[in-house]
């Protein structure tokens, strides 16, 4: 599909895939777009991961929607998304045919897997899905919510059968017994419950954990119940009489965040936050192995219906797949992500760099949307990367230490660490000539760096709140620093002394960019509006209304002739920078845009989301 949009002499053309020799190849990260998007990067945050019954494929829950993978192959398959409004957890029905969703907002869908048709929605709760189960006869979805509630739901009509509820905590993790006539559920308050299926009359609560029960599994011959919980402890136990059998604490006070017994009972394994999983002999408790080499915590563990293959997602966006009895690792399949704070085009435009809330720096290729790498260094988090002019170095703020590190963009080692904020460091950017690096912290400073050295030159001290965002004017003379006490400032780069003060967004200013010729500067605010200002003298020219909410970036076209906005609704929007006039809305974001970057050629925009996804769109 082409979009046409005519604004006097601008005409700005979203382009098909098919219309452009250059486009990308046809491959997941075209699946499923937006109108007008041509490529996605990223395939979301992994929520929730099992095989089908039959071993053929694996499913893979995200946050915006279902991947399939071929599982002899585990070469993506199809994409599922019509109705993935922030999913949070996932189950297949036993004959694979029917997938259920559940919401962050409470709802759950159902899914035809085969011929990709949604089929109902399950209306009812009024909190978030943490956890849904089908029965053995897939007959009967059960829920567990936020809202205290287990919902039992016809799985054919959609119809609910039975809500219940034993007490006022929210409800994280549910499952059936093998003959279908008992659920356990795990409660925000440590306690497991044990619950007719048939009538939602309470059995038995189970006491022992000091923390949420984040899963429950009972073995194939429904002997055993196996807990995990935050508090670092797994516990098993009689799943007849409901008596404690032992405690295993071998993740070390991490929290466990998932079980899952082997097709034959004899093992179980659990995921937890100390990056590890591990296996235990069921009848025992005996601790088997620990399976290492994920950098996050694991958040989703399952076996293969064979019994041969593990897999486990973690939140450093990888599946590492496990031979089941050797522990070796076998395969890995890369491109999952948490929160997107950043995306910057390296100067060629053959590198796009992603800056993560909890995560780490990665690099994409801008051409295919294919996932290239991960910084494997020890980084907790980049919310602002940018690329030096040459393109060899790539810097990253945001990490937990309040410092900001320097990348070989080639060889992706560590070259050199900038210490001295007192506080995160959330903005990053090198002047023109590549000699000067200019940070912006929530310690209400900017400081200057020197980028080859990284040794500190000056401090800009004056704002009374964070500095949220920093920018280099073309010529370098002058830096522009955005704030949360609603103002900018504007500096003389190599005095270090303050200019001017803009004032007029009533709102924390999260960020601040130059036009290309350095006459203009447009700044975004938590007002929801964005202001153009004459550099020089520093007067309001423009505020373009428009949106309601904050805007978290703003940039101009490399021509200097489109604005940018990525906006806390979803939304990208584009605008003459010349006049202010609105000229477009791009909509395809499910969580509010954090970046937008235009390729150095002007021809590609990104925009990166909290949803956990970069999208690129074309631009004539």
């Amino acid at each position: 599909m082409s979009i046409k949009l005519f604004y006097t002499c601008l005409t700005l053309t979203l382009i098909s895939l098919l219309s452009s020799p250059d486009t990308f190849a046809q491959d997941y990260p075209q699946w499923e777009l937006p109108d007008g998007a041509i490529a996605r990067i990223g395939k979301g945050e992994i929520r929730g991961i099992q095989y089908a019954s039959d071993g053929t494929f694996l499913a893979v829950a995200s946050n915006i929607g279902i991947w399939l993978y071929d599982a002899r192959t585990l070469q993506e398959a199809a994409l599922f998304t019509e109705g993935a409004d922030g999913i949070s957890c996932m189950a297949l029905s036993p004959d694979g045919r029917t997938f259920a969703i559940g919401s962050g907002k409470g709802d759950i869908h159902l899914w035809d897997r085969v011929t990709g048709v949604h089929k109902t929605a399950l209306i009812g709760h009024t909190e978030g899905i943490f956890s849904i189960a089908f029965s053995p006869d897939g007959d009967t979805i059960a829920s567990a919510s936020g809202d205290s509630t287990i919902g039992l739901w016809d799985a054919d009509t959609g119809e609910r059968k039975i809500t219940f509820s034993g007490d006022m905590n929210e409800i994280w993790s549910v499952a059936f017994s093998l003959d279908g006539n008992t659920i356990a559920t795990g409660g925000s308050d440590g306690t497991i419950q044990l619950w007719d299926a048939n009538t939602g009359e309470q059995k038995k609560t189970l006491t022992g954990h000091s923390r949420e029960v984040n899963s429950v599994a009972f073995s194939p011959d429904g002997k055993t119940l196996v807990s995990g919980s935050g508090d670092g402890t797994i516990r098993l136990w009689d799943a007849i009489i409901g008596a404690h059998k032992k405690t295993l604490t071998e993740h070390n006070t991490f929290s466990v965040n998932s079980i899952v017994f082997s097709p034959d009972g004899r093992t179980f394994v659990s995921g937890g936050s100390d990056n590890t999983t591990r296996l235990w002999d069921a009848d025992t408790g005996k601790h088997k192995n620990a399976l290492t080499g994920h950098t996050r915590y694991i958040d989703s563990v399952a076996f293969s219906p064979d019994g041969n293959t593990l897999v486990s997602g973690s939140g450093d966006g990888t599946l590492r797949f496990w031979d089941a009895y050797t522990g070796k690792h076998t395969k890995t399949i890369t491109g999952y992500t948490d929160e997107v704070r950043s995306v910057a085009f390296s100067p060629d435009g053959n590198t796009i760099a992603t800056g993560h809330y909890l995560d780490t720096l990665r690099l994409w290729d801008a051409h295919t949307g294919k996932h290239k790498s991960t910084s494997t260094e020890d980084i907790w988090g980049a919310w602002s990367v940018a690329f030096s002019p040459d393109g060899n170095t790539i810097a990253t703020s945001g990490d937990h230490r309040n410092i900001v590190k320097l990348w070989d963009a080639r060889t992706e080692k560590h070259k050199a660490t900038l210490k001295g904020h007192t506080s995160r460091v959330v903005s990053v950017a090198f002047s023109p000539d590549g000699q000067t690096i200019v940070t912006g912290s929530y310690d209400h400073t900017a400081r200057l760096w020197d980028a080859h050295t990284g040794k500190h030159k000056s401090t800009l001290s004056g704002h009374t709140w964070g500095v949220e965002s920093v920018a280099f004017s073309p010529d370098g003379d002058t830096i522009a620093t955005a704030s949360g006490d609603d103002t900018i400032r504007l500096w003389d780069t190599k005095m270090g002394t303050h200019q001017k003060t803009l004032t007029g967004h009533t709102g924390t200013v999260r960020s601040v960019a130059f036009s290309p010729d350095g006459d203009t500067i447009a700044t975004g605010g938590g007002d929801g509006t964005i202001r153009l200002w004459n550099a020089n003298t520093g007067a309001q020219k423009h505020t373009l209304i428009g949106n309601t909410q904050n805007i978290f970036s703003v940039m101009f076209s490399p021509d200097g002739r489109i604005l940018a906005s990525g906006n806390d609704d979803g939304t990208v929007h584009l605008w003459d920078a010349n006049t202010g006039i609105h000229i477009t809305t791009l909509i395809g974001h499910a969580s509010s845009v954090r970046s937008v970057a235009f390729s150095s050629d002007g021809r590609i925009l990104a925009s990166g989301s909290a949803g956990c996804t970069v999208l690129l769109w074309r631009l004539r």
